[in-house]
């Protein structure tokens, strides 16, 4: 079985992200290796101790892997930390600067083999949006490639923000019998080890395909 997977709508690390210890319990009470690849722009720096805080706040520990830009994720220690993780945390930020930091690279490789022996990993906003495939472009709402951890799903951070016509726009666009999960934040869609689809948090989790509301049981 693969590892406990958490798509997080935004918003991570604050009071209601309650799922936040089901997975630090998940993945053996271990070190969280928080990636703020996304906010490589925007104080990287400030997401680790964002995170150092929430997770010390339940006995966590947090270890920041300032993987910012490809080099990094070329870098042998960074590929040899990431392996070796049992719990990897994607901040948000911009989803095109991670996905081109991490496609087809060491770290994301190392990232894939952990989850598949039995690691956790969580992304959030950006870092949920890349996890699956296709992905939404934030930059038209159009789809494009994602990173596929999870294929045929697509991921809508932050959906309790969304104006009506945003969303329509977007399931005009999804392909024809993709999943398109709208997550609010502080939310988190959960894939346990065993296959199973839930949610935690404070708000929820819609599921639509081919623009008609559906159930977490059409998720792959």
């Amino acid at each position: 079985m693969t590892g406990t997977l958490a798509f997080v709508g935004g918003g991570e690390w604050q009071e209601g992200c309650t799922f936040d210890a089901e997975l630090l319990e998940a993945s053996g009470r271990a070190e969280v290796v928080v990636l703020p690849t996304a906010a490589a722009y925007e104080h990287p720096e400030r997401a680790v101790e964002t995170a150092t805080r929430w997770f010390a706040s339940m006995g966590g520990t947090v270890r920041g892997l300032m993987v910012l830009r490809r080099p990094d994720a070329e870098d042998a220690a960074n590929v040899d930390v990431v392996r070796a993780a049992r719990f990897v945390y994607l901040a948000g930020g911009s989803p095109m600067h991670l996905r081109s930091v991490l496609k087809d690279s060491p770290v994301w490789d190392a990232l894939l083999a952990a989850w598949q022996d039995g690691a956790v990993v969580a992304g959030s906003s950006a870092g949920a949006q890349v996890l699956g495939d296709p992905m939404a472009d934030p930059r038209g709402g159009a789809f494009t490639l994602g990173l596929g951890l999870v294929e045929q799903l697509a991921v809508i951070p932050h959906h309790d923000t969304w104006t009506p016509e945003r969303a329509r726009r977007t399931f005009a666009l999804a392909p024809k019998g993709v999943p398109v999960v709208g997550i609010d934040e502080r939310t988190a869609l959960i894939r346990d080890a065993d296959g199973a689809w839930r949610s935690g948090g404070k708000g929820s989790v819609i599921v639509w395909v081919d623009g008609d509301e559906s159930g977490l049981d059409a998720l792959p």
